[in-house]
């Protein structure tokens, strides 16, 4: 019965271990809003990929109007694209003619012109900032590698990826159905591992040409983001990103870790 105190004191101790709560600040107390929005290219594109869009196509591009009109309610004050920086001079006096006559005809309008641009005009954002770099990586290294330690998965992935087209197909369904699909987290997820992760895969004995590749779209993602921490803001600002698919999932990650940045559910906006 002596022992009896003792046991109850470690009960005790050990229901408040159990019951503790860890709280982990990470982020500033004025931190920016941030719609991270994924699209795909509506005009001519370097990339492996493309949707099929005729971005001339007046339905096509009232379409663009509406799916602006969800956009523009997160009310941005900064605009964001993927276009190098140093267009940014020549950039701002196209958009800034665009707000002064929003009925302008683009020679060969892309997602910039006909989505950003509109999205901008609604909310009265006045700048215009492109935070692209280039880089070029061997997404097929794949066939330069003989003698692959792992001969299996990446032929299993590359499956598992058609498989996941067929239940979600991109052709034939609504513009905004699209939208949405674009900015599944999920989807945004396997654009890393299309684009970059399943390079780690290629490999041969002692050697990683696949992951060196992979390095490269990653360091570019990064010098990207770098280029957006460049721009100034104040409390008051509200940042609008348009991107291709891809860099949107990599700014996913990059934005939900950084302290300065906070982001808005895109989804939110596109019901």
């Amino acid at each position: 019965m002596k022992k009896l105190p003792t046991i109850i004191t470690l009960f005790f101790f050990s229901v408040s271990v159990t019951a503790q709560k860890f709280e982990f600040k990470d982020k500033f107390d004025n931190a920016v809003p941030v719609l991270n929005v994924a699209t795909f290219h509506m005009g001519e594109t370097s990339d492996a990929t493309s949707t099929e869009f005729d971005e001339h196509n007046l339905n096509n591009q009232n379409e663009v109007k509406k799916i602006a009109q969800m956009l523009a309610k997160f009310k941005p004050t900064i605009i964001i694209i993927e276009d190098l920086p140093k267009n940014d001079s020549i950039r701002n006096i196209d958009y800034l003619n665009y707000i002064k006559n929003p009925d302008t005809k683009f020679k060969n309008p892309d997602e910039r012109e006909l989505l950003a641009y509109e999205v901008g005009r609604l909310s009265g954002a006045k700048k215009i900032y492109g935070i692209d770099y280039k880089e070029s990586y061997n997404y097929r290294v794949e066939r330069l590698v003989s003698q692959k330690v792992d001969k299996k998965t990446t032929g299993d992935y590359w499956k598992l990826v058609e498989e996941n087209e067929k239940i979600n197909p991109e052709a034939g369904i609504p513009f905004q159905q699209l939208f949405q699909l674009n900015n599944q987290p999920k989807y945004l997820e396997s654009l890393i591992n299309i684009n970059a992760d399943i390079l780690t895969y290629v490999s041969s004995k002692g050697k990683s040409e696949g992951a060196d590749e992979a390095a490269k779209f990653y360091h570019r993602n990064l010098v990207m983001f770098s280029n957006l921490n460049q721009i100034q803001t104040d409390k008051n600002d509200r940042i609008f990103i348009l991107m291709g698919g891809t860099h949107t999932a990599f700014f996913m990650d990059f934005l939900r870790r950084s302290p300065k940045y906070v982001l808005e559910n895109t989804l939110d906006y596109l019901k």
